[in-house]
């Protein structure tokens, strides 16, 4: 059986799509950063790079800072070399940024910094730097980065802010708890299903409450039953609506299980992008909708799985989905479905929304 699993996924998407650039993060504590020039703009930079634990050196001649950087430069945050940048002082850096005056100035600092094997980032000035910084979403020790690759900053920005409405102020609590107690949940709980369990838990619980001691103090007493009682993070099948296949008909719920899936049976009305919103270490096999692909998942959920079937329309006006409940149900493994969006639904949104486009298209023409 498994070899067969094996030359399905063969024909699934990639994972990923190409990547304009590649997101990491660097991990500055107790690094020294240089930063060249004394404007607002390699401030901000500056003030990233000390939040992120860098020891921060600025070179500027002090008549050259700006108003906002002397009293940082005295309190401390920043350690400020009254003279401009040389390639020397380079060496032992971490990463280098520099608000340069002219692109002679850039190429140099560029040169410089390459020469010496340190990252270099000039402000503005995208074909001189190895990285970009992008917008910041703050909820540490979760940090989001955001990039459009120097197309659309405001772009970025406006994305930031859209996420920081969706990710409650206490994720950052929480997070902190997980950083601390991660250590003593996975030594209380064995790989696979229960610490995966656990942490299912952990996320909702983090998403849906204020973080607090006693909240904290429940989500441990979950992990010791857990413990106490492993067989109870068996696995369990979740039959998801897929709509027409577009990722931008997929529910909010349909996301979620997708994002918490280990495998994802697909069928072939459904696009690679509705599969990138899916777990990255999901396991994804492409069937037919046959009979077998019912056994295929009792069969992978009696080893501790969370199996998600992602089917084409709304499972819940699907009498073959009611049957495969049933059957899955029957072998003891507990089942859920997700709604999606009817393909006769998603058709006439479509239609309704090409002629709403069109009735303006000739409105416009008219005034004109």
């Amino acid at each position: 059986m498994h070899g067969v699993f094996k030359q399905q996924s063969e024909r699934a998407p990639a994972r990923m799509g190409r990547l304009s650039v590649l997101p990491v993060f660097f991990n500055l504590d107790d690094k020294r950063a240089l930063v060249a020039g004394g404007s607002e703009a390699a401030l901000w930079k500056a003030e990233l790079l000390a939040a992120a634990g860098a020891e921060v050196h600025v070179f500027a001649p002090a008549s050259e800072l700006c108003a906002d950087f002397v009293p940082l430069i005295e309190n401390g945050s920043f350690v400020h070399h009254d003279e401009g940048w040389s390639a020397e002082v380079l060496e032992d850096m971490a990463i280098a940024v520099a608000d340069a005056a002219c692109e002679d100035e850039a190429m140099a600092f560029h040169a410089a910094a390459i020469a010496a094997g340190v990252p270099v980032n000039v402000i503005d000035r995208p074909e001189f730097c190895q990285f970009q910084f992008g917008s910041i979403v703050n909820r540490s020790p979760v940090v989001i980065g955001i990039s459009t690759a120097g197309a659309a900053p405001i772009l970025a920005q406006s994305i930031r802010r859209r996420i920081e409405t969706l990710l409650p102020a206490s994720l950052s609590a929480w997070a902190h708890w997980a950083q601390m107690m991660r250590a003593s949940i996975n030594a209380r709980l064995t790989a696979g299903a229960p610490r995966r369990d656990f942490w299912e838990r952990f996320v909702r619980r983090a998403f849906d409450r204020p973080f607090t001691q006693r909240e904290a103090s429940g989500l441990f007493r979950e992990a010791n039953s857990i413990a106490a009682n492993p067989d109870q993070a068996a696995g369990r099948i979740t039959l998801v609506g897929a709509g027409p296949g577009a990722a931008e008909l997929l529910t909010i719920k349909a996301v979620r299980v997708l994002q918490a899936a280990d495998v994802i049976l697909f069928e072939n009305s459904v696009t690679g992008e509705a599969l990138e919103l899916a777990r990255r270490e999901a396991q994804r096999i492409r069937v037919d909708g046959s009979q077998s692909v019912c056994e295929q998942m009792i069969a992978l959920a009696k080893c501790g799985k969370h199996i998600v079937w992602l089917m084409a329309g709304d499972p819940m006006h699907d009498r073959h989905a009611d049957a495969v409940i049933d059957r899955i149900e029957g072998a003891g493994i507990p089942a859920d479905l997700v709604p999606g969006v009817a393909v006769d639904m998603a058709v006439r949104l479509a239609f309704n929304a090409a002629s709403a486009e069109r009735m303006r298209s000739e409105s416009m023409r008219s005034v004109a």
